[in-house]
Formats: structure tokens, sequence, C-alpha cells
């Protein structure tokens, strides 16, 4: 496939926005329904099982689609995936903001988990292809992960203050405004491309093992809350999916036209950036989740109080990903940056295992939020290593991939963590210990796993990412054409 006429700095700079705008509503809407729940469950009359359905139904769709959609990129057009996902999400918010029933609005996120899943998974495959200097797009991926760590913390105040102020119908009608604007500056800004054709990688027994086993996997891990870890029904799901999983590998071994090119892997700072990122998503949405509960449930935070009080980590990883990260990867490379993120955001994990049950925020939380800043550090870096094994015709999937392993590490921490600080506090109440002091022993005993999840990720940054070869950083190795890799 000829490489496209690159696009001038205005247009590149217009098509980052018009993603990152993509992107910023779509993590927005995983935030800011979560602080509706409860609005949501009393109007509908949801069962508390039947609750969780809002946030499982989306996640399945999301989760197990991605590689999918990913691909589908490559082969018929990243830019048609993208403007299509936007449409199938816009439409899924409207029928979630008119909703009327539990079955109604569980099969409308279902829906907007897969026009998620369609944009997210090429956004990243847009950006390398735009930005071949390596300096630009190590901006652009910075930008990019800033725009991530503010949809998640604008999306908890706004949830707080629009089911307030108006109802909970409108954390979801908020999408429409939104999502319509982008996706007409999508269809004018964004350069289109016809991908690669079908026939160059329409492996369907591919496609649906892979899709089925991811999905199942997922399904195996938001019903731990529910059936524990070591019930019968969980060790069979999660046996299934990693044997279709496992088929899937096969399959691409051997097939004429895969949809997961096994080429992807052959580089070590591809697999290790996607082996670290499940270990440091693990830990980081956890904390997100678990120090939301210990301000609610133990501080007696309110839900805008808690969202506003997370501001000070957005805004550090803001000020990090886009003012530091690109020049720091241009002079040390991606494989430094990423070990002093990861220093910083474990520095924070070890001061919250000591998090007293009268904690003060300036002094207790504070410091914590401005250490959460490392990831505004590592999480470009992490980028630009799991997107450096992808050849232009490669880099839907790969972005695909990368999205797959965030979502799958963000599962898995929420459910491990979540499942042993909940077992911790029992233990503790149990004990005779009150609920404030025994809910707090619980997140201590969370908060030091995360500590554990990112050190053993610091160790596996030594161990299996490739020190830079030459000059300062190893981005000045890159060089973008149809035979080398798209990201430096």
């Amino acid at each position: 496939m000829p490489p496209a006429p690159t696009p001038a700095p205005r247009s590149r700079r217009l098509a980052l926005a018009v993603l990152c705008a993509g992107m910023l509503m779509i993590v927005l809407d995983g935030s800011i329904v979560t602080v509706a729940l409860p609005a949501i469950q009393q109007d509908l009359r949801f069962s508390p099982s039947g609750l969780t359905w809002t946030v499982n139904a989306y996640m399945l769709a999301f989760g197990g689609l991605l590689l999918l959609a990913g691909r589908l990129g490559d082969l018929v057009g990243r830019k048609r995936v993208f403007v299509t996902g936007l449409a199938v999400f816009i439409v899924a918010s409207l029928l979630c903001g008119v909703a009327g029933s539990p079955e109604t609005l569980i099969a409308a996120r279902f829906l907007q988990g897969v026009g998620g899943a369609m944009t997210s998974a090429v956004s990243l495959g847009m950006i390398v292809t735009l930005f071949t200097e390596p300096r630009e797009r190590a901006k652009a991926i910075g930008a990019f992960a800033f725009t991530g760590s503010v949809g998640a913390s604008i999306g908890q105040v706004l949830g707080g203050v629009l089911t307030d102020a108006l109802s909970w119908h409108w954390v979801f009608l908020i999408n429409l405004p939104i999502g319509v604007a982008t996706a007409l500056l999508a269809v004018f800004v964004l350069d289109g491309d016809r991908g690669i054709g079908l026939g160059k990688g329409a492996d369907a027994l591919g496609a649906a093992l892979i899709t089925g086993g991811v999905m199942l996997g997922v399904y195996a891990i938001v019903q731990t809350e529910q059936y524990g870890w070591t019930s019968g029904r969980t060790l069979g799901l999660t046996a299934l999916a990693l044997t279709l999983i496992a088929g899937a590998v096969a399959r691409q071994a051997t097939a004429a036209h895969p949809l997961l090119p096994l080429r992807v892997f052959r580089s070590r700072n591809v697999w290790g950036a996607n082996l670290i990122q499940m270990l440091m998503l693990a830990a980081m949405f956890s904390f997100q989740i678990l120090i939301a509960l210990y301000m609610q449930n133990v501080l007696g935070y309110g839900a805008s109080a808690t969202g506003l009080a997370m501001l000070p980590a957005a805004l550090a990883i803001g000020v990090v990903s886009l003012g530091f990260s690109a020049r720091l990867i241009t002079r040390f490379g991606e494989r430094t940056v990423l070990l002093t993120g990861l220093v910083l955001l474990l520095a924070g994990r070890l001061l919250l295992v000591r998090v007293p049950v009268d904690g003060v925020y300036a002094v207790d939380l504070l410091p914590v939020m401005l250490l959460t800043g490392g990831g505004g550090l590592a999480m470009p870096a992490l980028t630009a290593l799991g997107m450096s094994g992808a050849r232009p015709e490669d880099a839907g999937v790969a972005s695909g991939l990368y999205n797959t392993t965030q979502q799958i590490g963000a599962a898995l921490g929420v459910a491990t963590l979540s499942t042993l600080a909940a077992s911790r506090t029992e233990h503790l109440a149990a004990e005779g210990q009150r609920m404030a002091s025994a809910l707090t022993g619980g997140f201590q005993l969370a908060f030091g796993i995360g500590a554990g999840l990112l050190a053993a990720a610091i160790v596996l940054s030594v161990l299996v990412l490739k020190k830079p070869t030459a000059g300062a950083g190893s981005v000045k190795t890159t060089a973008p054409s149809a035979e080398t890799t798209v990201a430096a």
C-alpha cells in the first residue's frame, strides 16, 4: 500500500483535536455513568445484581470488540470505522437517555460499547500514521493521554451535577451534541483511507475465536463480584476463554490473511509494553475506584466533592503529559521515561498503604494525587512502545490490541482488588472493629497490592524493554515507511 501524502501541520492538528474529542466522549461516558447509578436504580427499579449490567454490558462489548474493530479499520479504512463508531455511539446514547426499562437501558449500553470500541480502536492507529516525525508523535500521544485522564475526572464531577440539577437521563443525552459535532468535523477534517481491503485479512474463524475469547474473558472477570474467583462458574468460563484465545493464536499462525498478524509480537517492546500496561492499569484504575470509595464511605465526601478532590491528579497528568513527556521521550527514550513515571506512581501507592481513618486531604491525599502525575510520563511512553511493532497496514490492529490489554488490565484490577478489599473489611468487622476502621483496613490492603503490581511493572520494564540504541532517545531511530515500524 503506497504511503499517503503527509497532511499539512494545521490539518494534522485539527485531525488530532477531532480524535481527542472522540476519545473524550468515550472516556467521559465511562466515568459519568457511575455517579448516576443510584438514581438509575431508583427510577427504573433495577435489582442490585441487574444494576451492575448497566456497566458490565458496556464493558463486555467494548473490551470484546476492540481488536476486531482495529483490524476492520486496517481493512476498510480507519476514518470510515471511526465515523461509523461515533454514529453508533450517538444513537445508543439517545436510546440510553430515553430508556424506560432496565432491559432497554442494558441493550442500549451494549450498543454504546460497540460504538465506543469502533471509535477507540482506530484512534491510535490514525495518530501514529498522521504524525511520523518522532517529536510531533510524542506530543500527539501526550495530548491523547491527557484527554483520557481529564475525561475520567470531569465525568465524575459532571455526572453528579447533571444528576442533581436535571436527571440521570442527561448523563447520556450530553453525548448527543458532543458526538454530532465530532462526527461532522471528522467527515471534513480526517483524511480518507481505503484500507488494504477485506481480502487481505477477512479471517472469519480467527475473528470469531478472538472476539469470543476476549468477550468471555471479560464476562468472567466482571461476574467475579457475584460468583467469586474460585467458583466453578468463574473457573469454567476462564478456562473456556483461554481455550478460545489459544485457538485464535494457533489460527493466526496458519491463516493466509490473519486477523492479528503475529509479526506484531516479534518486538520485545511491543509485547512487553502490553504486559506492563496491564499491570499498571490494574493498579491505576482500581486506585481511581477505591480512593473514591474511601473518600465517600470513610471520610464522608459527597459525589461532587469526590470528583473535585481527584481533579489534581488529572491536572498533574495533564501538565506532565502535555508539557514534559514529548521532550523527555525525545531526549532519554521511552524506557527511561516509563521507569520514571512508574517510580512516581509506586511512591504514591506506598503513601496510601498508611492512609488513616481520619485522613486529612492536604496531608494524606493531595501528595498522592500529585504523584499520580507519573502516569503522564508512563502512558505516552507505553503507548509509543505498544505501537512500535506495527507496520502502516497493521496500525489499526496494533491500536486495538493495545486498547484491549488496557481494558483487561483495568477490569482485572478493579475486580481483584475490590474483592480483596471487601474480604479484608469483612474479616476486620467480624473481629469487632468499627466499620470505618474495617473499611480503611480493606483499602490499605488493596493499595498495598496495587503497589506490588507497579513494582512488578518496574521489574518487567527493566528486564524486557530494550534500551535506546543510539543518540539520546530511541525515537530518533524511527524511519517510517511501508517496510518499517510505525512508531518510535
